[in-house]
């Protein structure tokens, strides 16, 4: 009389640990794909910080190069003088002018 109830709970035993065991592969399977999401996430912001920091490598090497303005500033020093001089001729020049009587 007895033995239907104890196949009964057999059998729900057995789908319990089936039922267990499908849902520890569900996970399994959603935790192998976030992790490979993450992976490809990590490595693709790594690429992205790595090109960041050679273009700032970059910056810095161009920034770091004063050739050009050494150059630049030994053409302004020139015209500088240059200007230093014309402006003293513009001075005597016009200093005579006070002289100058005028109508």
């Amino acid at each position: 009389m007895w033995d239907w109830l104890v196949y009964a709970a057999l059998s729900l035993g057995v789908l319990a640990v089936l039922a267990a065991l499908v849902l520890l592969a569900v996970r399994v399977l959603q935790a192998w794909r976030s992790f490979k999401r993450l992976r490809r996430h990590v490595f693709k912001e790594l690429d992205r910080v790595a090109e960041k920091a050679e273009a700032a490598v970059d910056t810095m090497e161009s920034v770091s190069d004063t050739e050009e303005l050494d150059r630049s500033l030994s053409k302004l020093r020139v015209s500088l003088a240059k200007l230093a001089v014309l402006r003293a001729a513009w001075d005597e020049a016009t200093a005579f002018t006070a002289l100058i009587p005028r109508k």
